[in-house]
């Protein structure tokens, strides 16, 4: 599955360069294939920004957005909170010499399932001392969640970074022990321990530990505020500042941390939202024969 899955992004990225003028370089929105835009709470907003010579700054209330592309045609990235109201936004955006404009666009709404699950009472009703630990933990992630490097991501398509079913959709309303919890910030993927990771893109690795509630986990940075969390995992094969490449073994699968089974949990960052990583995966419907 994960060399299946690979070598068909690698083949929907290389359909794409092709269509490049003959004779010429593509464009970068000719060679990059964006992730899918569904502007809810929890997704994506694709926005066209238009041409440019050079690269425009755009931002969503404080936070800086991703902007790719060439001279040519500009788009923004746009990561939509789960906690985010569905509504009109604005998106600010900055061109050299230029005033200040407003990009209009709007946040759909969207109803996720519930979940309802049983766990041991000190995960859900913290010991002073674990509530001291999450909190010194909130911090530091808070911290690692604020990145955003100069790098620009190479590929908008993510792998699956392990194999197995999804156990566990985006956006679920959880409930633990009928005590309400934040949403499911995340995808579950169901896998027995031991079962390897990969990152999921092309990336540098900025932070790993052992957390109360996400266990042993990894951050990947992909570049101007894109980033992949791997979480509950058995096996750290990383550190910060290393480079790795897509397919890569990162890892295996685990039940550390606040679990009910062994599984990976993986989520996607974008400028600071937790964002639903279906939206980076290839669809099932746009699988290409090899």
């Amino acid at each position: 599955m994960f060399r299946s899955g690979w070598r068909r992004a690698l083949l929907a990225l290389s359909v794409l360069v092709s269509t490049g003028v003959a004779g010429m370089a593509p464009s970068y929105a000719q060679s990059v294939e964006l992730p899918r835009h569904r502007p809810v709470p929890g997704g994506v907003a694709v926005l066209d920004l238009g041409a440019s010579a050079e690269r425009p700054e755009a931002r969503l209330g404080d936070q800086p957005v991703l902007v790719v592309g060439d001279r040519g045609r500009w788009t923004a990235i746009v990561g939509i909170a789960l906690a985010a109201e569905p509504g009109d936004r604005e998106l600010r955006v900055r061109r050299a010499g230029e005033p200040e404009r407003k990009l209009s666009f709007v946040v759909e709404p969207v109803k996720y399932a519930e979940q309802r699950l049983k766990v041991p009472r000190g995960k859900v009703d913290l010991s002073k001392e674990n509530l001291a630990r999450y909190e010194r933990e909130r911090k530091h992630l808070a911290g690692v969640m604020a990145t955003n490097s100069d790098a620009v991501p190479v590929s908008f398509r993510f792998v699956q970074p392990t194999e197995g079913p999804r156990s566990s959709s985006f956006g679920l309303r959880r409930f633990f022990n009928d005590q309400p919890r934040n949403p499911h910030s995340g995808m579950d993927i169901a896998a027995p321990t031991g079962t390897p990771v990969l990152a999921a893109g092309d990336g540098r690795v900025i932070d790993t530990g052992d957390y109360f509630f996400n266990g042993k986990t990894i951050w990947i940075d992909h570049g101007s505020g894109l980033m992949t969390m791997y979480c509950h995992l058995s096996e750290i094969d990383v550190k910060p500042g290393d480079q790795v490449a897509a397919g890569e073994r990162i890892g295996a699968v685990g039940a550390t941390g606040r679990v009910t089974g062994a599984h990976l949990h993986w989520s996607v960052s974008l400028n600071r939202a937790m964002v639903d990583p279906e939206l980076f995966l290839v669809p099932a419907g746009e699988a290409r024969s090899e």
